[in-house]
């Protein structure tokens, strides 16, 4: 199959409390927007946990002990303010980390072409060592490191959500076998990536400003991210796919729509398809707007699948 889409009924069930932004209805719709004939033929995929050696490669070992340590046996335990475990909570994290780790090994392996992991909690705010910003265990970082251990000398990260991913550029600006690349808006939380952020020349940084829409976003990939990731190389494109910068979306201010998720996607196509034999995978990050998710998935999915 050209597509799959890899999943589990697990991520139904991190429940991070009633209000909280991050909440189950997100992959609920996810699941329902793609529950159509237009992608009938997308091959799903039950995922699978990530093992410690997986996670280890990503995270320091007191950050994945601290997070097997506080996975509370009831009711909710808080890592930060923003940043809560239920009882479903490990075991969601630990099938979203390992949806990616599947995910890499079935475009290696050309079992698929792409892929697209519908999980949660998302991943790109976890550091090195914390849990933080939704985020329990760095989901693409380690697909990224779990590449690189299959024998992968040039891993690409996109990274379009609306908020930096902190996390990954902290895993990965010492790392030069990883290009992270990312859009986002400025100022917003968690307040890194500033374009003078590079690492040791992998990191590159595009933030956008508050009201900024699809020119400024376009114009981002076409002048800075994508003469980047030509000039990588990349055997392998990874994408950090958060919708939270649509207009609709409650927790930030830039003004995309489903067509700019549809455009950066045949764009990142273009690249994997000169450089990668094809070879992506997709995972979901952030998106608060139920409406804009659905709307925002549809249209990545569909270039995926074209």
């Amino acid at each position: 199959m050209q597509l799959a889409l890899y999943t589990h009924a697990s991520c139904l069930r991190h429940e991070p409390g009633a209000g909280h932004p991050e909440s189950p209805a997100r992959l609920k719709a996810v699941l329902e927007a793609l529950d159509t004939d237009r992608f009938a033929g997308v091959d799903r995929i039950e995922a699978p946990r990530a093992t410690r050696e997986q996670l280890l490669r990503a995270h320091s070992p007191g950050q994945v002990e601290a997070v097997f340590a506080q996975a509370p046996q009831e009711g909710d335990v808080r890592i930060d303010a923003d940043t809560v475990m239920s009882t479903g909570s490990l075991e969601a994290a630990l099938r979203a980390a390992g949806a990616v780790c599947a995910a890499v090994d079935a475009v290696i392996d050309a079992q698929h072409e792409r892929a697209f992991c519908a999980v949660r909690p998302p991943g790109h705010h976890a550091t090195h060592a914390q849990a933080m910003g939704f985020c329990l265990f760095n989901n693409v970082a380690i697909g990224a490191t779990h590449a690189l251990a299959r024998g992968l000398q040039r891993v690409a990260i996109v990274d379009f959500d609306v908020h930096h991913g902190n996390g990954s550029q902290d895993i990965f600006e010492n790392e030069a076998r990883v290009l992270y690349a990312s859009t986002h808006e400025m100022p917003l939380y968690p307040g890194s990536g500033l374009r003078r952020e590079t690492g040791v020349g992998n990191i590159v940084n595009e933030p956008l400003p508050s009201g900024g829409g699809s020119g400024e976003f376009r114009t981002a990939y076409r002048e800075r991210i994508l003469p980047a990731l030509n000039a990588f190389k990349p055997q392998l494109l990874l994408i950090s796919a958060g919708f939270d910068a649509h207009k609709l979306d409650p927790l930030a201010n830039l003004n995309l729509d489903a067509e700019d998720y549809a455009w950066v996607t045949q764009e990142l196509l273009d690249i994997a398809r000169k450089h990668a034999r094809g070879r992506v995978v997709s995972t979901l990050e952030g998106g608060y707007s139920l409406t804009a998710l659905r709307q925002s998935v549809q249209a990545h999915v569909a270039a995926l699948l074209d």
